[in-house]
């Protein structure tokens, strides 16, 4: 409801999706955290977000970012909208874009892009970007170019453009590729997708996890403080 909002009035926004492992770098990132709190959406992605919120009496749903992808696609194809992929590779994103064509036909792809790697948010090539996004009409934007990189871009092209919003969704543009294959339905309904993404790919994503559950007993102390927090500000 608020992205169909700011986009039905023409108002740019930022989407970011957090999950453990951007719980740990906003620890250590000074810039990260100043993106993700200049984001105007955050969406739980995935499950220890979920539990955390609910031992800080402030329950959320679970919202991946790759789940986001063809629900914002439609919103923007029934608003007559736009839409640009910036993403991993090429192979990827122009597979990603006949996915969703497909499953959503009245789609309008105005712009594909992968940027060089490793990829700057602050440098040259993000201003060529944004350009390019500009000049393409497009009025929502897909990045997965992980993060901190795609949480920076956004809300510099956010603030560049003005009219346009910023989804920050991950793999989702390598799960519609098939370049990625992402859990299966039941591994998801028993809160495992994060082992199952481990597993496949255990040289990139096991240190990221461990790294994850070494910060968790500390963000839910601080979760069961905010509780106890709001219980003794209550009337």
């Amino acid at each position: 409801a608020a992205a169909r909002q700011r986009l039905e009035q023409g108002r740019g926004f930022a989407i970011a999706t957090i999950n453990v492992d951007h719980l740990q770098r906003l620890g250590e990132d000074a810039g990260f955290r100043r993106a993700y709190a200049a984001h105007d959406l955050i969406c739980a992605d995935g499950n220890p977000i979920v539990w955390l919120s609910r031992l800080a009496g402030r329950p959320v749903r679970l919202a991946p970012g790759s789940d986001q992808v063809l629900p914002l696609a439609e919103l923007a194809a029934g608003l007559g909208l736009p839409v640009a992929l910036i993403g991993s590779n090429d192979d990827s994103l122009t597979r990603a874009a006949e996915s969703m064509r497909a499953r959503v036909p009245t789609l309008r792809i105005a712009m594909t892009h992968a940027p060089g790697f490793p990829f700057d948010p602050d440098g040259p090539e993000a201003d060529d970007i944004i350009a390019r996004i500009r000049q393409s009409g497009a009025r929502l934007c897909f990045l997965a170019l992980g993060a901190p990189r795609q949480e920076r871009f956004a809300i510099r092209a956010r603030d560049a453009l003005g009219n346009t919003g910023f989804a920050s969704i991950g793999a989702g543009l390598d799960f519609l590729s098939g370049h990625q294959r992402r859990a299966p339905v039941l591994v998801r309904r028993i809160k495992m997708e994060w082992a199952w993404r481990m597993l496949s790919n255990p040289r990139r994503l096991f240190l990221r996890y461990a790294k994850g559950f070494t910060i968790m007993p500390g963000y839910a102390r601080q979760a069961l403080a905010l509780r106890a927090r709001d219980r003794d500000a209550a009337p």
